[in-house]
């Protein structure tokens, strides 16, 4: 039973580094895409320019659902471990301050 338990920790804490990964290449995509909306800001004007920054805000609305959504799972599979009586699956602290410069990135860059 031990060895089961064991076992399902390890691949909790597996998913959990893997969903962390997952959030960290969503934060880097969506600072990828406020670098590329803000350099070709400039040249597009008009109706094109504004169709293409209501895409890129789209995108990135849809893209803040799925980080709040990652991080819930990261800490579901979190207090999954602490309630198992294992050691926490992640530096939690990490994402959560990831989560909270990159916010403060975009709210900065959307003005």
């Amino acid at each position: 039973m031990a060895g089961m338990q064991q076992s399902e920790a390890r691949a909790t804490q597996n998913g959990v580094t893997a969903l962390e990964q997952a959030f960290t290449g969503i934060q880097r995509s969506r600072q990828d895409v406020e670098n590329m909306k803000f350099n070709l800001a400039s040249g597009l004007k008009g109706s094109d320019g504004k169709a293409y920054q209501d895409l890129l805000k789209q995108w990135d609305d849809q893209a803040e659902i799925i980080s709040r959504n990652v991080r819930e799972m990261v800490d579901t599979l979190n207090e999954t471990l602490r309630t198992q009586g294992m050691t926490q699956g992640s530096a939690n602290e990490s994402i959560n301050q990831a989560y909270s410069q990159s916010q403060s990135v975009f709210d900065a860059l959307k003005g």
